[in-house]
């Protein structure tokens, strides 16, 4: 079954350069995983600290493999400190009619 994903991302203003680039690096790595459907980065248009991602997974066990990878657990050893809130993480499955 196919994982859909949303996470919300707010960075302290002080940090957002050093965010952003971790965020953009993630985006890079993550695109080159097999599992990966789907992975966007979108930027607030009147809150330029907020980032939101879409994902797709193929499954839970692509999911599961992606947050072992080096580039997420630098993401979330960034999260301490530089970020205003703790990430909000949604996952979902896609209603079909």
């Amino acid at each position: 079954m196919k994982i859909y994903l949303t996470a919300i991302v707010k960075s302290k203003p002080e940090h957002i350069v050093e965010v952003l680039q971790v965020l953009e690096n993630m985006v890079t790595e993550t695109r080159k995983e097999s599992a990966c459907l789907l992975y966007d980065l979108h930027q607030g248009i009147e809150d330029k600290n907020l980032f939101v991602f879409y994902e797709i997974w193929e499954s839970q066990h692509g999911l599961d493999l992606h947050n072992e990878q080096p580039y997420i657990k630098e993401f979330k050893s960034l999260a301490e400190g530089k970020l205003a809130e703790e990430p909000l993480v949604c996952l979902l499955q896609k209603i079909e009619k």
